[in-house]
């Protein structure tokens, strides 16, 4: 049965809810930020700033879209209206390889914390069970409703973000008259090359800020709302990132083990500014916002999936609907299947739940540079075909496009070390995968491959 989702049911910030939570605010002061300082040193904050402006450029041209028309399908759609069928399969097969992988990011960071908390409660705990429970209540949240989904990760962002933003205050007050960091200011030892990498790390961390428009069939007044959860999420993010990039390296300064060596830094943090008591809250904190990102990037994912299905493009019974919940709940559970088995068995097989984080960090990243650069090149050809096109939109067009070479080089040069410098081999599999498949369905059903440009 084929069912339509649940309309005019998500307000301002349950939608913004949904973008916040697939960037993972939580996620960067813990895990990503130790790694910016290994890259770029005192230069960590401007590399921040590099990546807002990055994503700030892409979200623009995002924005050309999503004011103008709304459905479940997100990029994929977008796509289709610049591109027509062709660009849109391969836009929406690109968008799941990147969800796909954020979620199962999610689902590793989970387990990270999962391991420390059940280690200190002396409960013995195989690692994968932190996937398979993550994926389950993840699962839960999005089939039986996507307001109850929502919600949850609002709540969830709004109780760990609060907790990192308690400890940074702290960590000013500690250092208080000297909240100057002369190093940082004047980027001590940066170099081009070293503010390049971190530029990818930067970006990285505002990565899925664009999944609220995944939302286009549930949320209401969605051609204002999404436009500005979309920005929102965007600033908010980077306003944060930079404040606890700079905040961090300014409450390590001296200490014995640097930033870069650290696993567990606001851990470290919280010793030094005396306010041990917040480490639990803050890796509990950290376990929910890892649940968060696994729920947002299902919700986005199992939507794209779903408009796939819709449009032929992929089996139909990805397109069915829950009769009583209204959530896509065929591509809901393909997925989630799809997150257990391949966290399960890389954690298995005796990767580390940390090293497997950097892993699927990785690989999604792949994934959204290629669909980022298409919205971007898209919205000028959107807007030349509705007649709207300004020497502005152009502008805003090539600098997305060019601010996005710099991740895309970075992601590959210098070459990573294994396995590393496997994955963009076996991303280009995948998309020749994706090539393949349009092909085939150019021979078996050319009007699904032709789609709409229309809307």
């Amino acid at each position: 049965m084929i069912s339509e989702l649940r309309a005019d049911c998500l307000n301002f910030w349950e939608v913004l809810a949904q973008s916040i939570a697939m960037i993972g605010p939580t996620i960067t002061p813990v895990l990503i930020i130790p790694l910016m300082y290994a890259s770029a040193g005192d230069a960590g904050w401007l590399a921040y700033v590099f990546g807002a402006i990055t994503i700030g450029a892409v979200a623009l041209n995002l924005n050309v879209f999503a004011r103008r028309s709304a459905s479940a399908g997100s990029l994929y759609i977008f796509a289709q209206r610049a591109f027509g069928g062709s660009g849109a399969l391969l836009v929406g097969w690109c968008l799941l390889w990147a969800y796909v992988f954020v979620a199962i990011a999610g689902t590793m960071a989970f387990t990270v914390f999962f391991v420390s908390l059940t280690a200190a409660a002396k409960i013995a705990a195989p690692p994968a069970a932190g996937v398979l429970l993550c994926t389950a209540i993840a699962w839960f949240l999005s089939y039986r409703d996507v307001r109850v989904s929502t919600i949850a990760l609002l709540v969830l962002e709004a109780i760990s973000l609060t907790l990192i933003c308690i400890l940074m205050v702290l960590i000013f007050v500690h250092h208080r008259g000297s909240w100057i960091d002369a190093d940082q200011l004047t980027l001590h030892g940066a170099t081009p090359s070293a503010l390049a990498l971190g530029a990818v790390l930067a970006i990285f961390s505002l990565l899925g800020f664009e999944s609220a428009t995944s939302l286009g069939e549930e949320a209401k007044d969605p051609l204002r709302t999404i436009p500005r959860a979309v920005l929102a999420s965007v600033a908010l993010a980077s306003v944060f990132f930079v404040v606890v990039m700079y905040a961090e390296v300014l409450g390590l300064r001296g200490a014995a083990t640097t930033l870069d060596k650290l696993t567990t830094p606001l851990d470290q943090l919280s010793d030094s500014v005396g306010a041990p008591f917040m480490k639990i809250p803050i890796d509990v904190g950290a376990v929910l916002c890892s649940l968060s990102i696994t729920t947002a990037a299902l919700n986005g994912s199992a939507r794209a999936l779903m408009m796939m299905g819709r449009n032929n493009l992929l089996a139909s019974a990805f397109a069915r609907t829950h009769p009583r919940f209204e959530t896509p709940y065929v591509a809901l559970g393909t997925i989630a299947g799809v997150l257990a088995v391949v966290g399960s068995i890389a954690l298995i097989l005796g990767r580390a739940p940390g090293d497997a984080f950097s892993d699927t960090a990785t690989l999604c990243s792949f994934g959204f540079v290629i669909v980022y650069g298409a919205i971007a090149a898209g919205a000028s050809l959107y807007l030349q075909r509705r007649g709207e096109l300004r020497p502005v939109n152009v502008v805003v067009s090539a600098a997305a496009v060019a601010l996005l070479i710099v991740p895309a080089v970075g992601s590959v040069y210098p070459v990573p070390p294994p396995p590393g410098n496997w994955y963009p081999y076996v991303f280009l599999a995948y998309v020749a995968c994706g090539v393949a498949l349009l092909w085939r369905r150019r021979l078996t059903a050319p009007e699904a491959a032709a789609g709409a440009t229309a809307g």
